[in-house]
């Protein structure tokens, strides 16, 4: 299993954090802390990924608006928030929309809909995936030493703990 997540633990965290990544790069974090993974390494990829992905998103709103505008109808309320959150904050919600979720994808699509600065939004989102690689990555692996210090045959029980109570959260804030 160990060699399995060293060979393909970098791809699939790739392919993860191109969507989202926030469970995939806290996953990576912990098995940083256990070793089967080097912590820098894995910001790194879900950092890059993720900035890759919204950038792919704003793009594809700013080339594409009634594919855009047409994925987004299923999606009402949260891009209803989106919009709000945009107006309250500025440039600043390209920041903060790493953390909520349910609107991490929907910002850059709205926003490539918008006349929204294409330079912006490359340097905010250059700036929140710098923070959000780093707070994310850096804080799963501290908590990697508290969950998985017990025992070395604890590790994919606590990995599978911390994916439970992850999927939880994300279940939660779904039907908030």
């Amino acid at each position: 299993m160990e060699d399995f997540i060293r060979e393909w633990g970098y791809i699939a965290l790739f392919l993860y954090s191109f969507g989202g990544g926030f469970v995939g790069l806290v996953v990576a974090g912990v098995l940083s802390y256990a070793g089967d993974l080097n912590i820098y390494i894995s910001i790194l990829v879900a950092g890059i990924s993720n900035f890759i992905g919204d950038q792919f998103l704003f793009t594809l709103a700013r080339q594409n608006k009634a594919y855009a505008k047409d994925m987004m109808k299923k999606y009402g309320r949260k891009v209803a928030l989106a919009h709000v959150l945009m107006r309250k904050y500025g440039s600043f919600v390209v920041i903060i929309q790493k953390y909520i979720y349910g609107i991490k994808t929907l910002i850059p699509l709205a926003m490539g809909l918008t006349k929204y600065s294409s330079m912006k939004f490359i340097l905010f989102n250059a700036i929140a995936t710098i923070f959000w690689a780093c707070i994310v990555g850096f804080a799963s692996y501290t908590a990697g030493e508290y969950i998985l210090n017990s025992t070395e045959e604890f590790k994919y029980v606590g990995l599978a703990i911390v994916a439970t109570i992850l999927i939880g959260i994300t279940y939660f804030f779904r039907k908030v």
